[in-house]
C-alpha cells in the first residue's frame, strides 16, 4: 500500500522543449482563429460552445493528443496536451464542445472500452466531431457519487435504466454521455455496485435533458431524466461493478488540469492592463499575491501532468489542486472589483473590462460544482491523509 507521501506529492516538473515549441504554434493558430471573437466571448472560455472551432483543433491534431495512434490519437505526451489546454484557456478559446471528450472520455474509453467502442468513438473525439456529457451527480446526492440511485437493471437484451442525473453540462446538445449507474442494489455494495455506460444520446429513447439557467442566463447545466431507457449489452464500459474505480481515475483527469485555476485568467489579464502604471504598494502587493498563487497552482498542476505521463493515478493530489484552484478562481472577481474601482456591468453596457467582470461575478459561484464541491474535495483529502 502506498504511503500518504507517495499519494500527496508535488515533485518539481517542467515542460520539455518540444512541448514549449508546440506552444508557439498553438498561440499563432489561436491569434488567427480568435481575432474576430469579442473579449466578452473570450471571458466564457471553456464554457463557450463552438463546434466549428473544435473541429479546427481536431484537424490540427491537437485533440486526443495522448491517445493511441491506432485509434486516431497522436500518441504524444501529457505535457503536449497541457500546453494546448493552457494556451486555449489563456486565450479564452471556446472549448466546451470537445472539452469533456478530450479531457477524460477518450482516455477512459482507451483504458476500459471495448474494441468496437474505441474504433467507433475515439476517431470522432480526435477529429473534434463528438461532444460528450458526464452523467455522475444526482439530485439529493450532491457530490457524493457513491450514494447515487439511478439504476441499470439487466434485461434479456441489455439494460433498463431509470433515474435522474443533474449538473450535467451540455447534455442537451451532446452526442454521447458516459454515465455511472447502480447495477447492484445491495446496500453493502455502495461502491462495488456501480458501473459505467456509454450512451448514444442521438439514438437512445427515453432520455430527457432539462436545461438549468445560471445567474448569467447561461444554459450549460442540465437535469437529465432516464425513463425506461433501454441500453444494449455493449453499452457497458469495462467490467460490471468496476465503475467506481474507473470514475476515480477519470476524476483525477478532471480535477488536476489548468482549467482549475485559469477559468478567470482572462479577467486577471485585463485587470493587469487596467492597473498598468499603478504605484500604490497595497494594490501591488495584492496583485503580486494573486500572481504568486497562480504560479504555485501551475507548478502543482504541471507536477500532476508529470505523474500522469508516468502512468500514475494522482487522485489525492488532484483533489488538492481542484480545491485550491476553485478558491483562487472564485476570489479573483471580487479582488478585481476591489482593486479597479469599476462596477461590473451586464453585456452591452460599460467598457469591456466591466462586462468581463460582470459575467464572471455571476458564473464564478458555479465553479464549486464542477468536479466536486469544496466539502467533498476536503473530505477526500482528509480521508486520503488518514485524518478522517
Amino acid at each position: 500500500m502506498s504511503s500518504i507521501a507517495d499519494q500527496l506529492r508535488f515533485e518539481p516538473a517542467s515542460l520539455p522543449p518540444e512541448s514549449e515549441a508546440l506552444r508557439e504554434e498553438v498561440r499563432e493558430f489561436l491569434n488567427t482563429e480568435l481575432q474576430d471573437y469579442s473579449v466578452i466571448q473570450r471571458s466564457h472560455s471553456w464554457e463557450a460552445y463552438d463546434a466549428e472551432f473544435s473541429a479546427k483543433l481536431g484537424a490540427k491534431g491537437w485533440l486526443g493528443l495522448t491517445l493511441p495512434k491506432e485509434y486516431g490519437g497522436q500518441g504524444r505526451s501529457a505535457f503536449d496536451r497541457y500546453v494546448v489546454v493552457e494556451e486555449c484557456l489563456v486565450a479564452g478559446a471556446p472549448t466546451a464542445f470537445h472539452w469533456v471528450a478530450d479531457r477524460q472520455s477518450g482516455t477512459l474509453l482507451t483504458r476500459y472500452g471495448s474494441e468496437t467502442q474505441k474504433k467507433t468513438i475515439i476517431p470522432r473525439i480526435t477529429a473534434g466531431k463528438a461532444c460528450f456529457a458526464i452523467g455522475m451527480s444526482e439530485p439529493n446526492s450532491g457530490s457524493d457519487l457513491a450514494s447515487l440511485k439511478t439504476k441499470a437493471e439487466r434485461t434479456n437484451s441489455g439494460w433498463l435504466v431509470n433515474g435522474t442525473k443533474i449538473w450535467t453540462s451540455n447534455a442537451h446538445r451532446a452526442d454521447y454521455m458516459i454515465a455511472l449507474f447502480r447495477t447492484d442494489p445491495d446496500p453493502n455494495k455502495k461502491h462495488a455496485g456501480l458501473s459505467q455506460f456509454l450512451i448514444d444520446l442521438k439514438q437512445v429513447k427515453g432520455i430527457t435533458p432539462r436545461t438549468i439557467e445560471n445567474l448569467a442566463g447561461g444554459k450549460n447545466f442540465n437535469e437529465v431524466a432516464f425513463v425506461d431507457v433501454e441500453l444494449p449489452e455493449e453499452a457497458l464500459i469495462g467490467v460490471e461493478g468496476e465503475g467506481w474505480r474507473q470514475v476515480t481515475e477519470e476524476l483525477a483527469l478532471e480535477r488536476s488540469g489548468p482549467e482549475r485555476y485559469l477559468s478567470c485568467f482572462f479577467l486577471l489579464r485585463k485587470l493587469l492592463d487596467e492597473l498598468r502604471g499603478e504605484e500604490n504598494p497595497a494594490i501591488l502587493s495584492k496583485i503580486g499575491l494573486q500572481i504568486a498563487w497562480a504560479i504555485t497552482l501551475r507548478n502543482m498542476s504541471i507536477s500532476i501532468a508529470a505523474q500522469l505521463q508516468a502512468g500514475e493515478n494522482p487522485t489525492l493530489a488532484a483533489s488538492v489542486v481542484k480545491d485550491l484552484g476553485c478558491q483562487f478562481e472564485q476570489a479573483l472577481p471580487g479582488l478585481a472589483q476591489e482593486l479597479c474601482h469599476l462596477e461590473p456591468t451586464l453585456e452591452g453596457y460599460g467598457n469591456s473590462y466591466q462586462q468581463i467582470l460582470g459575467n464572471l461575478i455571476q458564473i464564478a459561484p458555479s465553479f464549486s460544482l464542477r468536479g466536486g464541491t469544496p466539502e467533498i474535495m476536503r473530505g477526500i483529502i482528509a480521508k486520503g491523509m488518514g485524518i478522517r
